[in-house]
């Protein structure tokens, strides 16, 4: 009789909570009133908690003043904003789960995660590039033959120059700093990274001025929010959101804020950045 009772049970609980499982995301929201993004406390200037203990960034900036207004018109009533943390092994994981409806942070959009997730237009692009003392002969990636590039153990870049640019002196890294360090006492020519964080690295020296970052990028790193796949309506929405701004000009007063030369990481967005984000709407 125990056993009837507690398979009975189990059925009982699946069944309650199968609705909730397949209530669509705009449901969802429109029921408890709240968005709830996975975003980082410590991943400035995209999302982290500042000295006054407020969660702020980039991104959070983008989905309070771009995707808010359009899940708000979605739904025909206002919504807060519910923020939780998520790092690269959580985030998949919290949105198919349910805990979190969206993830705004620094996922990058790759094929592989599409297996799992449905991703937003992209709304941050960058790549590989190198940053050298100024003055340097360095300029892209097509003058480090023989030059000495360091790069973090284990990274793409590294993989990328050790596969398709054999020709350069590949010196691995533990870690950022200790690249960096490398190159600021001049035993290599060079370190290669994603842009934003060369700026970033540039931004922090002791002497900024010393540094350039130079080249196209010979690698891509397209951010894109990520949500449960198979949600067109919801992805429908958030994508809106990002294409108005796009359109009307708001992400580009976003991005200065954070990113221009007054923001918290200087980024020059380049002509070939701007052509990509705007190419996905169209213009």
């Amino acid at each position: 009789m125990t056993r009837v009772l507690a398979v009975l049970l189990t059925l009982a609980m699946a069944l309650t909570a199968t609705p909730a499982l397949a209530q669509d995301t705009l449901e969802k929201i429109k029921s408890s009133g709240t968005l709830v993004i996975g975003t980082r406390t410590g991943s400035p200037p995209f999302a982290y908690v500042n000295k006054d203990n407020q969660w702020v960034g980039f991104s959070i900036d983008l989905v309070d003043m771009l995707v808010k207004p359009e899940v708000e018109k979605a739904v025909g009533k206002p919504i807060k904003i519910e923020k939780k943390e998520s790092t690269p092994p959580t985030r998949i994981p919290l949105l198919s789960s349910n805990s979190v409806d969206l993830i705004a942070g620094t996922m990058t959009d790759t094929p592989q995660r599409r297996e799992a997730v449905d991703f937003s237009l992209t709304f941050f692009y960058t790549g590989a590039q190198f940053m050298v003392k100024k003055g340097s002969p360095i300029k892209s990636v097509n003058d480090i033959a023989g030059k000495r590039i360091a790069s973090q153990q284990g990274s793409t870049n590294a993989k990328i120059l050790r596969e398709k640019y054999p020709q350069a002196q590949l010196r691995e890294f533990p870690d950022q700093p200790a690249a960096f360090q490398a190159l600021l006492q001049g035993q290599v020519d060079a370190y290669t990274n994603d842009g934003i964080q060369l700026y970033g690295l540039k931004a922090k020296a002791p002497k900024p001025d010393d540094w350039d970052v130079v080249g196209d990028f010979y690698s891509e790193e397209p951010y894109g929010m990520a949500m449960r796949k198979g949600d067109a309506k919801f992805k429908a929405v958030v994508d809106a959101g990002l294409k108005n701004g796009l359109e009307g000009g708001k992400y580009f007063e976003i991005y200065e804020k954070w990113f221009g030369p007054k923001g918290e990481l200087p980024y020059p967005m380049t002509p070939q950045v701007k052509a990509y984000l705007m190419k996905q709407i169209g213009k």
